[in-house]
This record gives C-alpha cells, sequence and structure tokens, in this order.
C-alpha cells in the first residue's frame, strides 16, 4: 500500500513514528516540532503540521518559537534533560531564517546533542532562479546558504527528489540515536520539494524503535586499565557528562565508595556524584576547584569517565602535573577514549564501570583530601554570605540565594559569562540534572531558551535560567515563547553593566577591560567609561509579558525567588550585582595568548605571567597502557 503525500508531509508522519528504547523504556525520538514559518516552509512543513494538528494524524505537537537560533538551543535543552534519548525538530524558512540556526547546529554538536534540523532551501526545479534569499555561486548551481550547516553536522543531506525521502529520514535517525555520532543532523528541504505530492510506500511511516545500546568493553582491556589503576598510588576520577546521559550515576557512587578514589567533575559531569558525597571533590580545572587541582595535580592515575577533556577541564593541560601520570578514559565514543595518550576503554559509562569494579579485586585506596573538602566548604560559605561592606551584592551571594533557594529536583540553567566558572566552583548539586550550564559552546543567549526545553521535557521541575545582562540583550525573545506556551519559568536576571567575564579576563591579558562595559562613551578617551547606560532590564522583560521582582539585597533576592516558586507562571527577578567582585580562586590556569609585543605596560607585564602559566604545559604522550 502507498500513500500519496507531500513530501513535508511525509516528514512529519515519519517523525511521529519514531521511538527510541534504552533498558526497557521506550520514548518518542522526535517528541515535537520548533518552528518559524516563511516563505521558505509556510506552504511546506507549516501545512503538514497544520494538517497533523487539525485531524490528530499524526500526532506532532508545535511550539511557535521567537528566533531561531534559539529554538535550537530549546531542542538541546530537551535532549540533554532526556539524556540524549529524545529531541525536537526545528524547521525554518529559507536563507536567514535557516542560516540563523548555524550557532545552535555548532552548540549540538560540540556537546554531542541530537538536535534535527530542518532548514528550507532554494527551488529544486530552479525554473525561478534566483529565489529571494537565495545565494548564487557562480561555480555550482546546487549550492545554497544552506552548505554551511555541512561542518557543524554530524549529518547532513539535501533531499531533491521525493524518491531520496527516506534515505536521508533514515540516516538522520541513524544518527540522531547514536551516542557516539550525534550532534546536529541537517536535512534539508527546498522550498518547492516540500510541496510535491508522491507515492511513498506505507513501511515508511510503520512505527520504528531505535534501541541505544550499551556497548561492554573488551575484557582485554578491562583488565589492562584495571592494572594501571590498581598500581596507583593517587589516582583521580574525573566524571563527564557521559556518566549523567549515561544513567551510571548509582555505579559510579558505588565505585567511588568501594576504592576510596575521590571524583572531580566537569560542567557537563556536574551532579553525577551529591555535592555532600564523601568522594567528591568539585569541579576540576580553570573554573573548579582548588581542592580538585591540587589532588589532579599529584594524581599519578586519571580515570576519565564520559569526559571530552576540554581545555578548562584541563586546564589548558596544566592541571595533570605528576611525572609519569597516566590516563584510563571510559568513554563510548573511541575519539574521547584515546585522548591524553589515555589506555582507552570505548565502553558505555555504566557497562564499564560495572565490568571495571569487579576487575580491581577490592582494591581500595586511602586519601587525605577530606579535610581539604571541608575547608573548601567553608570558604564557599563566606562567599555565600558575601561581603556586607559592599552596596552592592556580589555574584557568589546570588548564586548562594539560588542555591539555597532549589529543591533537590529543581534546575539551574547557565552558559556563558563569570557565571558559569563561579557556578562549577560554588554550586552544590544534589541531583543529576539539577545543575545544566552549557559550556562546550558557552553561547550566549542560551539560557532562557534552555531552559524552555528542560521545562518542557521535565515540567514537573522548577526551573532556574540564570541570565546576565549581556546574555539576557542578546536573546530575551523567548520569554514571549515561553509564556505564550504557559510554561513556568524562573529568570534571575543578573545585572552588571556589561560582560564580567570578559572585563575580568581583558584585565588579566592586559587589556584594561577595554570594551567591556555598557556605558556611554566618551570624547575624551574614546572608550565607553562614561556613566552606565540607563538601561532598564526589568522593565523590558515586563514588556515582554512576564511578572518582574526587582530585588536590592541578597535578602530582597531570597523573597523574590520564594514569591517566584509560588507564582503560576513565569517570574523575572531583577537584580544588580557588583561586577568587580572576585570570588573563590580555583588556583588554576587557562590559556588566552597575550600580545607578544606591546607599548602598553599592562600588556607587557601579563605577557610575562602569561609566559610564566605556558611552562607548565604538557602533551601528555605516555602510553596509559
Amino acid at each position: 500500500m502507498k500513500h500519496r503525500l507531500t513530501v513535508a508531509q511525509a516528514v512529519v508522519r515519519f517523525l511521529a513514528n519514531q521511538f527510541t528504547e534504552r533498558d526497557g523504556i521506550r520514548q518518542r525520538a522526535v517528541a515535537g516540532f520548533l518552528g518559524i514559518f516563511g516563505h521558505g516552509n509556510v506552504a511546506g512543513i507549516g501545512q503538514a503540521l497544520l494538517q497533523a494538528q487539525r485531524t490528530g494524524s499524526p500526532e506532532m505537537p508545535y511550539v511557535l518559537a521567537r528566533n531561531e537560533q534559539a529554538m535550537v538551543h530549546t531542542a538541546v535543552g530537551y535532549a540533554r534533560m532526556r539524556n540524549r534519548l529524545s529531541t525536537m525538530a526545528c524547521t525554518a524558512s529559507i536563507g536567514p531564517g535557516s542560516t540563523n540556526m548555524l550557532t545552535g547546529a555548532a552548540l549540538a554538536t560540540v556537546n554531542r546533542l541530537p538536535v534535527l534540523l530542518l532548514p528550507s532551501d532554494v527551488f529544486a526545479t530552479r525554473i525561478a532562479a534566483p529565489v529571494l534569499q537565495e545565494l548564487e555561486d557562480p561555480r555550482s548551481g546546487d549550492v545554497s546558504v544552506n552548505d554551511a550547516f555541512r561542518p557543524l553536522s554530524r549529518f547532513f543531506d539535501r533531499v531533491w527528489r521525493p524518491e531520496q525521502l527516506p534515505a536521508a529520514l533514515l540516516g538522520a535517525m541513524r544518527v540522531l540515536t547514536d551516542p557516539v555520532e550525534t550532534g546536529a543532523v541537517t536535512v534539508c528541504l527546498p522550498q518547492d520539494l516540500q510541496t510535491e505530492a508522491y507515492e511513498f510506500p506505507d513501511e515508511l511511516f510503520a512505527e520504528r524503535t531505535w534501541h541505544v545500546t550499551r556497548p561492554a568493553p573488551d575484557p582485554l582491556a578491562v583488565e589492562r586499565a584495571a592494572a594501571v589503576i590498581r598500581g596507583a598510588r593517587r589516582p583521580l576520577i574525573v566524571a563527564g557528562g557521559g556518566v549523567i546521559y549515561a544513567e551510571a550515576t548509582t555505579q559510579l557512587d558505588r565505585f567511588a565508595r568501594e576504592t576510596g578514589i575521590p571524583v572531580a567533575d566537569t560542567q557537563a559531569g556536574k551532579g553525577a556524584l551529591s555535592w555532600d558525597h564523601p568522594n567528591a571533590v568539585g569541579g576540576l580545572g580553570a573554573t573548579g576547584s582548588p581542592v580538585a587541582n591540587r589532588l589532579a595535580g599529584h594524581a599519578d592515575v586519571v580515570l576519565g569517565i564520559g569526559t571530552r577533556y576540554s581545555d578548562f577541564t584541563t586546564a589548558s593541560r596544566t592541571a595533570f602535573r605528576h611525572p609519569q601520570v597516566r590516563f584510563v578514559n571510559l568513554n563510548v565514543a573511541s575519539f574521547d577514549a584515546g585522548k591524553l595518550g589515555a589506555l582507552p576503554l570505548v565502553a558505555d559509562a555504566r557497562s564499564g564501570l560495572a565490568a571495571l569494579r569487579p576487575a580491581l579485586h577490592g582494591r581500595r585506596f586511602t586519601g587525605d583530601f577530606h579535610d581539604d573538602v571541608a575547608a573548601w566548604n567553608a570558604t564557599v560559605d563566606r562567599a555565600y554570605r558575601g561581603n556586607k561592606s559592599n552596596h552592592l551584592p556580589t555574584q557568589a551571594e546570588v548564586i548562594g540565594v539560588v542555591n539555597d533557594a532549589c529543591g533537590a529536583r529543581d534546575v539551574v540553567v547557565q552558559a556563558a559569562g563569570s557565571l558559569p566558572g563561579d557556578l562549577q566552583r560554588l554550586w552544590r548539586a544534589r541531583d543529576p540534572k539539577q545543575y545544566h550550564v552549557e559550556y562546550g559552546y558557552s553561547c550566549m543567549g542560551f539560557e532562557i531558551a534552555g531552559a524552555l526545553g528542560i521545562k518542557l521535557a521535565d515540567p514537573g521541575r522548577e526551573v532556574y535560567a540564570l541570565v546576565g545582562d549581556g546574555s539576557y540583550l542578546m536573546m530575551a525573545q523567548e520569554l514571549v515563547t515561553a509564556i505564550a506556551e504557559g510554561v513556568k519559568l524562573i529568570v534571575v536576571l543578573v545585572q552588571n553593566h556589561g560582560f564580567a567575564s570578559i572585563g575580568a579576563l581583558s584585565e588579566q591579558v592586559g587589556s584594561q577591560r577595554f570594551g567591556t562595559s555598557y556605558r556611554f562613551k566618551t570624547a575624551q578617551t574614546g572608550d565607553y567609561d562614561g556613566a552606565p547606560l540607563p538601561v532598564d532590564l526589568a522593565m523590558n522583560a515586563e514588556s515582554l509579558g512576564a511578572a518582574v521582582i526587582r530585588c536590592r539585597t541578597a535578602a530582597d533576592l531570597a523573597e523574590g525567588l520564594k514569591r517566584a516558586r509560588e507564582a503560576d507562571r513565569l517570574t523575572v527577578v531583577h537584580i544588580e550585582t557588583d561586577p568587580l567582585a572576585d570570588g573563590p580562586s580555583s588556583e588554576s590556569w587557562w590559556d588566552v595568548p597575550v600580545a607578544e609585543v606591546a607599548t602598553l605596560h599592562s600588556t607587557r607585564h601579563a605577557r610575562t605571567g602569561y609566559l610564566e602559566g605556558k611552562r607548565d604545559q604538557r602533551h601528555h604522550l605516555r602510553p596509559g597502557g
């Protein structure tokens, strides 16, 4: 039997019948569509979604977004909350509508998170070329702006004919449901093709379940890894996002308790162990805790679990200083398992830990890190209380108030600026899903859109989006989307009149915070060093339909968050902070090059410090086994 459908109708019907299954739990692979309609997709995907909504066949929820980049962030938040087992599709019109999704595509692929992008494209027939918003390339007739998605996507295809659609859709689903290969998946749909009818085979629309397996490690690799770990004197575990995506937190807890090995976490892995777990030592690297970084500096064996070892995690290859340090990397992706010259243990984190634990034959390590952890916790307590002599609360105080307001299952969302560093050092996560900081791409503007996706994925949790004024001004539109969908978020809007993170970094590299403040430009200096701009972000949020609570002190913030929790609608809690107040140090380093020659004394001084940091960098070429 065959179905005569347009290509767009076939896409919607196919996606409605795709499911994933892991450990006996089955769910929709594509839970719904996010989209903005234009002339490239309104008659195609738009008509197909309308028809599905009116007839109920197939069931395919639709969310009207306000910004194409933001809707990809929303899909990313959804996918991360669902441990990469379910995502959303994003449809955009030809030209700028589609290319607005490029940043979101990069973010998804960098973070190994599945999103399905359906950018509209030029006419397949080419008879009307060049159409509105078409890029003409005199060298080739089959190039469009959507080719920019190729290097950003883990799978890319352009469907010129209806007959090509089944292969493209099946290829897209294969990558979306593969934890090793996943990331942005892009299928370009020419606008005339979307409306073209074709006799599609019935089999294309049958329910299809994509089984997500737990690859077990090779037994010989387990023995090699266990031998290296058994021979360690000061081992350290680095828990990455793969622990959480694999739902291996219980196995990590048991492994750590039985072996006694301290566990540091990455930005994506925070929450893999509760902050007060006896083996938890906090974040690792440039934005980590000094306890974890001191342990990393003395570790002779490092067991990385589900981490891709970004420069922040390794402190730009300065964190691990033991001259004979060896790495064992447990990762589902061989690409990541082989990093830092490691002995690779290629497996799902849960199955890998289950195999590795008995192979250690009861080997237990005793460490002396607990007093250091207690001292660090006291430092965090002091940072949470802040400096009462300041006329403005510090960012650490704000984090402390939000942390105290959060229930164990609530979620904090952040992405860019100075907040991620302070959050990794200071936040006390009590649940594997409580901490959602997008720091693979560190994309400004992610926070509100990502929070929307998280709430859509798990409506039973309170979701707090912490957003600085820089990120807010880049992408606040999804406040409107959340309000329209009746989705309650708590948005903590931190105003510090500029780019606090880059301001501090600018000072560090000798650039004197140039171009990082939201102030009037003065004629005398040509710099933005005048009075603060009269920008009222709270009023802006109110104008977009949000309930707004203005706070002046940390006590005001605590009361404002209480009121926001009790509210039944999206609420923005606004507070101004001191942009120059530093939090506790990570006692770590990050490689940001400083100008080799300069006439400015500040730059020359910074170059000296930079070269001192470079001296500790290592390639880590020693074989892990």
